[in-house]
């Protein structure tokens, strides 16, 4: 089962991936929309029994050195309290499960909260919401119906950038809340095995899933939850105009499509010429270092944000 993004226009400005098997039989189905604060109110109440019922394999966990070669092997696995696991701890009640509000993308006055499990952050690169993270996880319902699985690290798109598409905001917000790894190394089988990388669990409404979208394995308003580990990421440049596109978020507020220096209505993010003094963002990096925020005059303003500096290192 491979995963795949796709746009649907049903959802408007919802941001989805879907999973696809190999035999491309999935369907995708759209049912009617019903009310989002009643769906949440549902889920919610799902969320909460879940994170009481259930707990993760702490105890194979060595939390007083957590980034030993030996954990660097660990996949977090959940599973039902009950029989000869009546004594394990709830998610609910584990210091490494963290809330985490997130907007919807529809109703923006309706607020979810959804949870990622920190067992290791990471210790490498820092992921952000605009760069393509490689990501090995298992997505799962509620009940423990598995719809998508890898073991192989699968390069995703956080965000819809362009014609690039993105992944549902719940897997996103979880995502960027981990590092990469640090390094790997070459297993005798020919695996690879990746070092201090994060490694944890996102559980979300679906509202910040697929919601009304009903797939072959998951119904619509499905709650998900996916076990990862995060070993990688590419830093993408989306103009390609010498700034990673997660610089362009000029005003921080985690939206890259409201920041337009030049009031030309095309988002720093897609546009070559920022500023719109005429010269290429590109060629506003004057020492050729592969850093365009140069200061020529020291105003505080980069020269590729400032119309007033038009010096370029084509000149």
């Amino acid at each position: 089962m491979k995963l795949r993004t796709v746009t649907l226009t049903i959802l408007l400005a919802a941001l989805v991936f879907t999973c696809k098997n190999d035999d491309d039989d999935d369907e995708v189905v759209v049912v009617p929309a019903r009310d989002r604060t009643e769906v949440y109110e549902e889920n919610k109440a799902a969320l909460d029994a879940y994170l009481d019922t259930h707990f993760y394999n702490y105890d194979e966990f060595d939390f007083d050195n957590p980034y030993s070669e030996a954990n660097d092997s660990f996949q977090v696995v959940i599973d039902t309290i009950a029989g000869v696991n009546s004594d394990k701890i709830p998610l609910s009640q584990r210091p490494e499960l963290i809330a985490k509000e997130v907007a919807d993308a529809v109703e923006e006055d309706l607020i979810y909260t959804m949870y990622y499990l920190m067992v290791r952050e990471g210790e490498g690169d820092v992921i952000h919401y605009t760069d393509k993270a490689f990501v090995q996880y298992t997505g799962k319902l509620l009940d423990g119906t598995t719809f998508d699985s890898t073991v192989t690290p699968v390069g995703l798109n956080m965000s819809t950038i362009g014609s690039e598409l993105g992944v549902v905001d719940g897997f996103k917000e979880g995502v960027i809340e981990f590092k990469t790894s640090i390094d790997n190394s070459e297993n005798t089988d020919g695996t690879i095995t990746y070092h201090k990388h994060g490694i944890g669990a996102i559980i979300m409404p679906s509202g910040l899933g697929y919601y009304s979208v009903t797939l072959s394995k998951i119904p619509a308003y499905s709650c998900l939850v996916f076990t990862l580990r995060t070993p990688g990421v590419i830093y993408l440049d989306h103009d390609n105009d010498g700034v990673y596109s997660y610089l362009e978020d000029i005003n921080n507020n985690g939206d890259i499509s409201d920041d337009d220096t030049d009031g030309d209505e095309i988002p720093d993010v897609i546009d070559i010429d920022d500023d719109g003094d005429g010269v290429p963002t590109i060629w506003e990096d004057l020492d050729g270092d592969g850093d365009p925020t140069n200061d020529i005059g020291a105003n505080g303003i980069p020269n590729y944000l400032d119309i007033t500096e038009t010096t370029s290192n084509q000149d």
